[in-house]
């Protein structure tokens, strides 16, 4: 079992910045792909940022050039650098990850952390 803390949401204002971190604990031999999903009220949970082990990257066209996902292997850690924000950018933001036990592989998803956009 994998478990998966999301921390840093919160309030800001339009063209502000965010740092979410997820912090990933539990039994497992190695995190493997890890990414950031977001959610807004009456609308489905869509991919943001996804990142692999190796460290490739890819971004939702809606916050390409504006958000930056990066991980710390050592410390099973994904964050979210969230530059330049937009009202539209509010939701509850998830945190994902693909994990290995060694004998199975399996997904977590975080909790959710709240990021509201607004003036």
């Amino acid at each position: 079992q994998v478990q998966l803390v999301e921390s840093g949401g919160g309030l800001v204002q339009p063209g502000g910045s965010l740092k979410l971190s997820c912090a990933a604990s539990g039994s497992f031999r190695s995190i493997n792909a890890m990414g950031w999903y977001r959610q807004a009220p009456g609308n489905r949970r869509d991919v943001v940022a996804t990142i692999t082990r190796g460290g490739t990257t890819n971004y939702a066209d809606s916050v390409k050039d504006r958000f930056t996902i990066s991980r710390d292997n050592a410390k099973n850690m994904v964050y979210l650098q969230m530059n330049s924000l937009k009202p539209e950018d509010t939701a509850v933001y998830y945190c994902n990850a693909g994990y290995s036990t060694g004998w199975r592989l399996g997904e977590a998803w975080g909790q959710g952390t709240q990021v509201t956009v607004s003036s």
